[in-house]
């Protein structure tokens, strides 16, 4: 068995609001600010490859108001991470442990997940313990697109019915599942253990 991991929502806890919870005075203006100017929407198409200039020269024109406060999304990306889920850690370094290849397949955008300054390799070194990253800005391609899912079977030599998916989204989970991976819906990090332990026996 072999293992694909997603990042976020299973090994890092992130949330723009985070950071955003001091930017602003009122919960209103920061919930308007995220729901209507920076959206999920917008930041992943970062995660699909394309770049945060490109994604701020769209916005700003839109939102001239909000010109400081968009610049600071991605300056300030790596304060959106609250810290990271050790129950996650512990499992995968406990299945490296025991000689399991284990990969990553995530939405990020490659801009912060490698740089300019810092990798999140550097910053998180667990990461470089993994068998292989496949970063969807990297290879502009994103999940629940099938189209990275093939991408990673081939990469990392997967078959999908010997490999357990795991991520916290729903709709990425019903995408392997087409695939014939098995998929673990973590919705919950603290289960992951209990999870994962039910494809080690």
């Amino acid at each position: 068995m072999k293992f694909l991991f997603d990042l976020g929502g299973v090994f890092f806890d992130w949330d723009p609001n985070y950071f955003y919870k001091d930017i602003f005075e009122t919960d209103e203006e920061r919930i308007y600010f995220l729901n209507k100017v920076c959206t999920n929407e917008w930041n992943i198409m970062q995660d699909a490859g394309r770049s945060i200039k490109e994604a701020e020269q769209e916005l700003l024109p839109k939102f001239p108001h909000y010109k400081k406060q968009i610049k600071m999304y991605y300056q300030n990306h790596r304060k959106m991470i609250k810290g990271t889920f050790g129950s996650s850690i512990k499992v995968f370094k406990s299945l490296i442990k025991n000689n399991y290849q284990c990969y990553v397949l995530s939405n990020w955008s490659a801009e912060t997940f490698y740089g300019p300054d810092k990798s999140m390799i550097q910053d998180y070194p667990f990461l470089k313990e993994f068998n292989g990253l496949l970063i969807s800005g990297e290879d502009k391609l994103i999940k629940p697109d099938l189209a990275i899912y093939r991408l990673a079977i081939k990469r990392f030599d997967l078959i999908p019915r010997e490999t357990v998916f795991i991520d916290d989204k729903l709709e990425n989970i019903e995408a392997a599942k087409i695939l014939n991976f098995k998929t673990i819906h973590l919705s919950n990090p603290e289960t992951i253990e209990k999870e994962i332990n039910k494809f080690l026996t």
